[in-house]
């Protein structure tokens, strides 16, 4: 067992399962927690939709929320924030728009989640974290992430295999999961990440050791240095018991 002093968890497909926290989760978080360690959370969801998680298990940690677009010093006092563009936005909604196909779309504001039924019609006016793109069709897909990434103005990952995520350019799970190792005086060498889709590659590389869920997309285990139990199976506890409690 290395000398790890923090856990970076992601949310949804690793700490959750169908939104919940096992009991085992949180029995060994408790653990890391009373041995003076910390379990920071590390996710792809606004602020909003943490905040009950915090409460369940009692954090008054750091969190890396919106792919990082957001780091909180504790669940109510934000310590940074990185922000798309107005133009950015804009420029992707009409490209998608151009291609006429079904396709859904989202975003995570500093005021709330925008989608189709309530977009902003003045994008300059609107303060984004994350825009999203979902489509079933596979082609199409690896098509609008291409045209994307080909701007180099973002970084695009994913949280589910049938999204693209969009987050501004050097902002991601691991910039976020930096910023708090800054925070709080130790390095990423002392740290455990846990995730499943590829939202979580960039800490699963930077961190001193990279898990991937049993469930994990393929590539996120090839980048990891310990493939886990899956979610349904208690992965974050099975991490927890074998690299950070005694």
């Amino acid at each position: 067992m290395g000398d790890y002093k923090l856990i970076a968890l992601d949310m949804d497909g690793t700490l959750l399962n169908k939104g919940a926290i096992s009991e085992e989760n949180v029995k060994c978080i408790q653990a890391v927690l009373e041995q003076g360690k910390n379990v920071i959370l590390a996710t792809g969801r606004p602020i909003r939709d943490v905040l009950p998680y915090t409460e369940k298990l009692n954090l008054e940690l750091p969190l890396v929320i919106n792919n990082g677009s957001e780091v909180w010093r504790t669940p109510k006092a934000l310590h940074s924030r990185h922000l798309l563009t107005g133009e950015q936005v804009e420029r992707i909604c009409k490209y998608i728009f151009s291609l006429d196909q079904n396709i859904e779309y989202w975003a995570h504001t500093v005021r709330g989640t925008v989608d189709q039924s309530n977009f902003p019609d003045n994008c300059e006016s609107v303060q984004w974290l994350q825009f999203a793109v979902k489509t079933e069709d596979e082609a199409l897909r690896h098509r609008i992430r291409e045209e994307l990434a080909a701007w180099n103005t973002f970084e695009i990952s994913n949280s589910s295999v049938n999204n693209i995520e969009c987050n501004p350019i050097g902002v991601s799970k691991a910039s976020g999961l930096t910023e708090i190792c800054r925070m709080i005086g130790i390095e990423m060498s002392e740290v455990i990440a846990v995730g499943d889709s590829l939202n979580d590659i960039s800490m699963i590389c930077a961190a001193g050791l990279g898990v991937a869920m049993g469930n994990a997309q393929q590539a996120v285990k090839d980048a990891a240095d310990h493939v886990a139990p899956t979610n349904r199976e208690n992965g974050v506890a099975a991490v927890i018991k074998r690299f950070m409690v005694s």
